[in-house]
Formats: structure tokens, C-alpha cells, sequence
């Protein structure tokens, strides 16, 4: 632990002092203007979500309160919050923190997932919850993006981070390479639940959500084990 915490501390070090280009303009980075490895100006105009959004997964509504997808099969959630639309200079920074080892990013962007939360008005929690990964991905990825923002949010919150709660059994097709219709079959039957969920109001996060499934069949596993309920919240929507 206090090793993997002095390599952080040197590389946030280097980044000051050695020039460096934003991950999402691709300019140089002044250092008294810049979050993590991104410029200021491409951070401020990250596409945060302005207008009213889906209860149950987040999709950006002009009007009502869930979308059509979800008033025919809605996630069994009792709300689904996200920061803002997976494009432009959000996807770049989303990229950079999944597959380019930018696991610092961590602690800026869950300040955004936070700040959604005390929007909202719920933080009671018992215990915060990450998407797990399959450890092999893990091992070769180097860290759960998911879980880094899980355990961000709970210092903030003062909320225990379980990272335990939930696994996952099987390495299957990444999500993101599947059209609509295969994702619900390819999350089916993959997660598995601790008995510590029972009774429990948890709060599920992941980086990003598309299509919902992944959140569906989390909070699934909570309930059958069961949670008393389960909110979810991502970084970034796909719309």
C-alpha cells in the first residue's frame, strides 16, 4: 500500500513539473491550469447533463420522468443518476482513465458523481458498491476503473465502500463490443452477490452506462440476496 501511494505521489509530481499534453485537446497542459491530465478549458466544457433525465437509467429527457425503454422494462433501481453524455471531451477523458492508466482521474471525477448525489438530495446509504470485474481483466488492466470511483465517492460521503459486495464469475464479451440486443444475455447469470447485501441501501456506480444492462443485472443479484434497495450511478450516459 504505501508503495502503490509513493508511485502516485511521483507521478502527480512529474505531471507538474514535466510539460504535458491534454488527453483530450492533445495541447500542451499549463500546470496553473489544468485538472489531472486534462487542460481547464477542456474540463469546464466536459457535456454535463442539463436537462431532466430518467429515473431509471439516466437517458436525457426534454420531458417526463422515464424513458421508453425503461416504461416498458425499467431497472429494478429505485433512481439512476449520471453526471453527464459520454461524447466529446468526456469520452477522451473516460478513455484515458480506463485504458491509458490514468487511475488519478479518479479523485477529480468522482467530485462530479458526488456533486450529482447531493443534487439529489439521497445519501441514505449503507454501503457504496462497485460493477465488479473479472479478475483477469483486472490483472491485465492494472485496476477496476469502477471501483477506484466507488472508493473516491465514500471518502467524500463518509459512505463504507464494499468492495466485496458484488463479483463477477465468468470473463465475457466487453459490453461495449455488443449491439443492444446481445448485452442482457451477456451480463445474465455473471454476477454474484455476498449475503452482506441483505437488508442493506446500497448505492451501485459504474463509469459509464449504455444500455442499463449491466446496472439490471447487479442490482438483480442485490435484491435476490436481499437489499433492501439499490440506487445506481454512473460517470457518463451513452445516448
Amino acid at each position: 500500500m504505501l508503495s502503490s501511494a509513493l508511485s502516485n505521489i511521483g507521478r502527480e509530481a512529474l505531471r507538474i513539473v514535466l510539460p504535458s499534453a491534454c488527453i483530450a485537446c492533445g495541447r500542451e497542459v499549463p500546470w496553473r491550469d489544468r485538472v489531472a491530465s486534462c487542460c481547464g478549458p477542456c474540463w469546464r466544457s466536459l457535456p454535463r447533463i442539463e436537462s431532466g433525465k430518467c429515473r431509471s437509467c439516466a437517458l436525457p429527457l426534454v420531458g417526463g420522468s422515464v424513458c421508453i425503454s425503461c416504461t416498458v422494462e425499467p431497472l429494478p433501481v429505485e433512481w439512476c443518476e449520471a453526471w453527464g453524455e459520454y461524447r466529446d471531451n468526456l469520452q477522451s477523458v473516460l478513455h484515458a482513465f480506463k485504458f491509458q492508466r490514468h487511475d488519478f482521474l479518479a479523485t477529480h471525477l468522482s467530485a462530479l458523481m458526488v456533486e450529482t448525489i447531493r443534487a439529489r438530495g439521497d445519501l441514505s446509504f449503507d454501503v457504496i458498491a462497485a460493477v465488479p470485474m473479472h479478475p483477469a481483466k483486472r490483472r491485465r488492466r492494472g485496476y477496476n476503473q469502477a471501483e477506484l470511483l466507488a472508493a473516491a465517492m465514500s471518502k467524500r460521503l463518509g459512505i463504507p465502500f464494499d468492495g466485496r459486495l458484488l463479483s463477477k464469475r465468468g470473463e465475457k464479451e466487453t459490453q461495449s463490443t455488443l449491439a443492444r440486443a446481445a448485452r442482457a444475455a451477456n451480463v445474465r447469470q455473471v454476477f454474484e452477490a455476498s449475503p452482506r447485501a441483505d437488508e442493506q441501501s446500497i448505492l451501485l456506480v459504474d463509469d459509464i452506462c449504455t444500455t442499463g444492462e449491466t446496472f439490471r443485472a447487479c442490482a438483480k443479484e442485490l435484491l435476490r440476496q436481499g437489499a433492501g434497495r439499490v440506487c445506481a450511478i454512473s460517470l457518463a450516459k451513452a445516448t
